[in-house]
């Protein structure tokens, strides 16, 4: 054997995993299983009252998810995400969307509403699991450049599961006179909820992605952790690393945005759409406002892509559209609103109504693209805050803590029979209200470089 021969070069890794461990490839994967779990989840609750006649039970099942995401989120799971990584989140927390669809399906044959509620509350705990999991893959695999682009195919992909759904629960309940969808429906959506939870298995961590990953997003924090039980110093380590993080300034005056994220739905899925339109046109409505929710997130994506523009323009632009879309759609809200109280009594719109049924449709259709404005907006100025996953997974983590407290809030508000008014009012008011908030740390977003917040593994 000849010595003087050089060293066998490492063996390149087959094509399939190339493909599983490229950064694109995990971006487009957590959309899709976003689509099967939370999707399908949201074309459920879009429907009002999950599609029960009595929304009430949904609402305060809602509201038990919601406490519960909060209670867990920052807590539990944006500490220790470091420890845990995305693949066991994922895995610890998208069974239980599954879960709450079949306790309404056991709801329709039984009428169990504490199970509604309990399931409510796991799945409260699971959210927070996946949520973050899913915001720091979709922050932290991509970069400055193209944050915006991740945002919109994760928003095109998850809502595109809403779309379906609703159109699904459109054929099915096309003919019914009950007001409360069918058994087959939640039994469809569960089977694809567990779908979408068994394709976690292929998830990977930063650590494992291929070296078309943007290395300076590895540099602090991205290898998953061991956690030693008793490692008491490890731990306070960790305590006061989200601490400073939680506590930053930039990060503070976010969280009225964060807030309020969730809060819009109680009101437009229950109010406007439960309570202007019959089941029919409901499920019809589901599937126009989460499409509504595509072009909306990937309009706002490639917004926040804009080439030649600094990373604080974008930042001003994104708020921009914000406060102006707010202020004209809520302003059409208002209009709608009263109208509705003034004819309280009037039969539920149907899709085949007509004129009477165009103007409302175009108000739900623009109250689902201006929260996909929002949320997309809140991913990415999280991912403008550092380049580390340890403190975005902290950042996603509080975001994924307070919108389900804002929606917690708001569910339970419509759960007590408040008056459709003053709920829209709550909504309007707080949505222009935590944008002005929001101000310093737009307008102080470094222009290039990012400074403000580092993660120390």
């Amino acid at each position: 054997m000849d010595s003087t021969a050089p060293p066998a070069s490492p063996a390149k890794p087959g094509l399939l995993n190339r493909v599983l461990h490229d950064p694109w490839f995990q971006i487009a994967l957590i959309s899709f299983i976003s689509f099967c779990n939370p999707g399908m989840y949201n074309a459920l609750t879009g429907m009002g009252g999950s599609g029960q006649v009595d929304g009430t039970v949904a609402a305060n099942s809602n509201v038990a998810t919601h406490a519960c995401t909060a209670g867990a989120a920052l807590l539990i799971v944006g500490t220790l995400y470091k420890y845990i990584g995305p693949h066991l989140s994922l895995l610890l927390g998208g069974w239980t969307y599954a879960l709450y669809a079949g306790s309404l399906l056991n709801f329709n044959r039984t009428a169990n509403g504490a199970f509604v509620i309990a399931a409510g509350a796991l799945l409260g705990i699971g959210a927070a699991f996946f949520w973050v999991a899913q915001g720091t893959i979709m922050v932290t695999y991509s970069t400055d450049a193209t944050r915006g682009r991740a945002i919109g195919l994760f928003w095109v992909t998850f809502n595109l599961g809403g779309t379906i759904g609703s159109l699904i629960s459109f054929r099915l309940n096309y003919t019914s006179q009950s007001g409360t969808v069918t058994d087959s429906t939640y039994v469809a959506y569960v089977v694809v909820m567990l779908f979408g939870w068994a394709l976690s298995v292929l998830v990977c961590s930063t650590d494992r992605l291929s070296e078309r990953y943007a290395g300076e997003r590895v540099q602090h924090g991205s290898q998953r952790r061991t956690l030693q039980l008793g490692n008491w110093s490890e731990l306070r380590a960790t305590a006061l690393q989200t601490l400073r993080v939680i506590t930053n300034w930039r990060i503070a005056c976010l969280y009225p945005m964060f807030y309020n994220a969730n809060v819009f739905y109680s009101y437009q899925q229950n109010v406007v759409n439960g309570g202007s339109f019959d089941l029919r046109t409901r499920a019809l409505n589901g599937a126009l406002y989460w499409i509504a929710q595509m072009v909306g997130g990937l309009v706002m994506g490639l917004t926040l892509d804009l080439k030649r523009v600094n990373r604080r323009h974008r930042a001003v632009i994104g708020w921009t559209v914000l406060f102006v879309t707010g202020m004209a759609i809520w302003g059409g809200g208002y209009a709608f609103q009263k109208q509705l109280d003034k004819n309280a009594t009037a039969p539920k719109l149907d899709f085949k109504d007509g004129p009477q049924y165009l103007g409302p449709m175009f108000l739900y259709f623009f109250y689902g693209a201006y929260d996909s404005f929002w949320q997309a907006y809140c991913y990415w100025i999280i991912g403008a805050q550092s380049h580390s996953p340890t403190v975005n997974a902290v950042v996603v983590g509080a975001y994924s803590a307070l919108k389900p407290a804002g929606g917690a809030m708001a569910w339970r508000i419509n759960a007590e029979k408040v008056s459709g008014m003053t709920q829209f009012a709550m909504n309007w008011g707080m949505s222009i209200g935590s944008l002005l908030v929001a101000v310093p740390t737009v307008w102080t977003l470094p222009r290039d470089v990012m400074s403000a917040i580092r993660g120390e593994g």
